[in-house]
């Protein structure tokens, strides 16, 4: 009973925080503290087995396997910094701390600064998606959630030996090695055998089922040698995931998206509810041990302040040390996006799980045990709340709508490119078409290929008189397809078809409206300022930096001569035609290029200026 009331509510916290503009989890956060002082409510001690082995290793691979794997590479310097390094020095700052505040031995401190070390970045990565920030910041923040715990998880087993004097130099150095290389291996290897079993089979439930498991075929066995389970399955997930669009089936790859995101979602967002149902325990624990209240406030506050100020101290000394030199080409990190990279610095269920690892007997271990709820806490609504307006502030966002658009544009149609080359290869490996019903078909194939990268460049533009094609297209298919499934369930009524065949009939009609609803989600497209996107650039581009050709006119001449209605107008940018877009019936500045070979055009659309490359398929 009680685990369905956590589902409730946090069900119930996802549609009241996109109402309220609050984050969800922020709002878990103070409900469960709210809930755990009422006098009814009995909660018991959140066991840190069950977040470490049974809530820790989903979650953790969900985040995986969504990684780009290319640009996790791209960044692994300043990733292992903030995961490892800033883990470490966050670590023992705290812990010095803790050890100057409270009558504790210096292990017993450092287990609190692994404790409190590592990020939680679910409730960053969620504010950061949200308000858009850049790419690199992005990537930064997730390559750190991803690896820190594994960091913290390893310097809280060595604090911990040490409390209990089981700890040598030379011990913690083989222990650091076996958990970081074994953690490594397996992680690759599960990661490998995943991989292999997806090519051996087109079952969509078999592929599901493997995925559910997966994160535990990783963790189990990297913790029975004593490995990093938490470094195995990010490894497994990183792996399965780079490989999945080559070695699964669309199909499974549908299913586990939909079965990954629902999982996640639930496992992140309770673990924030039941971070806020353990404080009044915690709380009611320092009270009946009989401290002094207000130097265990100060301490704990005064440990909160040291954990902020020393992800600062570390991230602006690497920006000045490291974040500002890269590879050629890349764009350095500008002190506002380090500023909201250290502020982004809240803490999760790690933190409040691995501080019951601490052994009972170890003294002030409720005080212990409290700074480590307010950190989490006091993150996560100090910095939780104010980070929207830090961001706005700053002025730290991503490239925004339009520039995602262009990018999407780009890839499409070099992909439109690309399939109607292969198209034209396949039919004339087969020979001329035997009749007209072969001809329909290339037709229909080489049509729908360019409607698909014209749909992408009509959200570019608004249509002031009716509505853009694949507008018209989308309302009216999923009209069809409305009527198609009420017809389909009156067979059904009927009983005058088979019921498992009617299921894949309808099952395919929601595929298609998926990717209809989809498509018609996407288009919501702000009012802003025109984004630009530097992709690859070629020789005809860089030719036309600079140029800015008077237009021949404002409207496209050729569409007004014959009666046609344009979509979008592009220009030339070497003799100033101006032409409709290939969305449009004349596509007439497509026609235009093939007949003066004019390669580069300009949208002609108000607020854009985007390029394109007709000859090199790239985009400006």
């Amino acid at each position: 009973m009680t685990l369905v009331a956590v589902v409730v509510v946090v069900l119930m916290a996802r549609p009241l925080g996109e109402r309220s503009g609050v984050n969800a989890a922020l709002i878990l956060t103070v409900l469960g503290i709210g809930v755990s002082f009422l006098p009814f409510v009995h909660v018991e001690a959140l066991e840190p087995e069950l977040v470490l082995l049974v809530i820790l290793p989903p979650i953790l691979y969900a985040a995986a396997v969504n990684v780009s794997l290319p640009d996790f590479r791209a960044e692994i310097k300043p990733i292992i910094r903030l995961s490892v390094g800033l883990v470490v020095f966050t670590a023992f700052v705290t812990g010095l701390i803790a050890w100057w505040l409270l009558p504790i031995g210096f292990a017993a401190a450092l287990a609190l600064g692994a404790v409190v070390g590592p990020p939680d970045a679910v409730a960053a990565m969620a504010i950061g998606k949200k308000l858009g920030l850049p790419r690199r910041v992005m990537t930064l923040l997730e390559g750190e959630s991803l690896l820190n715990d594994a960091t913290a998880l390893v310097l809280l087993t060595t604090a911990i030996s040490a409390i209990s004097q089981q700890a040598s130099p030379g011990g913690v150095a083989l222990g650091f090695l076996i958990s970081v290389g074994g953690g490594i291996l397996i992680g690759v290897v599960v990661g490998f055998l995943v991989n292999k079993v997806h090519t051996l089979t087109n079952d969509t439930t078999i592929a599901t089922g493997v995925s559910l498991i997966t994160p535990w075929l990783a963790f189990v066995p990297a913790e029975e040698i004593h490995a990093s389970g938490v470094l195995a399955v990010v490894i497994a997930g990183l792996v399965i995931g780079h490989k999945a669009p080559v070695v699964q089936t669309a199909s499974a790859r549908l299913a586990q998206s939909v079965n990954w995101r629902t999982i996640s979602f639930l496992l992140e967002h309770s673990v924030f509810f039941l971070i806020g149902l353990q404080a009044s325990q915690i709380v009611e624990g320092v009270h009946d041990a009989h401290h002094d209240t207000a130097s265990t406030w100060i301490a704990v506050v005064v440990i909160y302040l040291g954990v902020v100020a020393a992800r600062f101290v570390w991230v602006f000394s690497s920006y000045l040390g490291f974040f500002g030199r890269h590879r050629r080409g890349q764009q350095n990190l500008s002190w506002q996006q380090a500023f909201v990279l250290s502020f982004a610095g809240m803490r999760g269920v790690v933190t409040l799980a691995s501080v019951f690892l601490i052994p009972e007997d170890t003294p002030y271990r409720d005080v212990i045990v409290l700074a480590a709820l307010f950190v989490t806490v006091a993150s996560l609504l100090v910095q939780g709340l104010s980070m929207p307006w830090v961001v706005r502030k700053l002025g730290v966002v991503g490239a925004g709508v339009r520039s995602e658009i262009l990018q999407e544009a780009h890839i499409i149609q070099r992909l439109a490119v690309t399939g109607k080359k292969r198209l034209d290869e396949v039919a004339a490996a087969d020979g001329k078409p035997e009749n007209e019903s072969d001809q329909a078909v290339i037709d229909r194939l080489d049509t729908l290929n360019q409607v698909l990268a014209n749909r992408v460049w009509e959200r570019l533009g608004r249509q002031s008189d009716g509505e853009a094609p694949s507008h018209l297209y989308r309302r009216y298919r999923l009209e069809m397809i409305k009527a198609q499934r009420a017809e389909a369930l009156t067979m059904g009524n009927e009983r005058s078809v088979d019921y498992e065949v009617l299921q894949k009939v309808l099952a395919g009609l929601d595929v298609e409206e998926a990717g209809l609803e989809s498509a018609e989600a996407a288009e919501t497209l702000e009012p802003e300022a025109d984004d630009q996107v530097m992709t690859d650039r070629c020789v005809h581009l860089v030719d036309t930096d600079g140029w800015d050709p008077a237009p021949l006119s404002d409207v496209c001449e050729d569409c007004e001569a014959e009666g046609l209605t344009p979509v979008h107008l592009r220009l030339c940018m070497q003799c100033g035609y101006v032409g409709c877009c290939d969305s449009s019936p004349g596509e007439h500045m497509t026609k235009h290029f093939k007949e003066s070979g004019h390669p580069v055009l300009r949208s002609f659309e108000p607020g854009e200026a985007w390029r394109w490359c007709n000859v090199d398929h790239l985009l400006s």
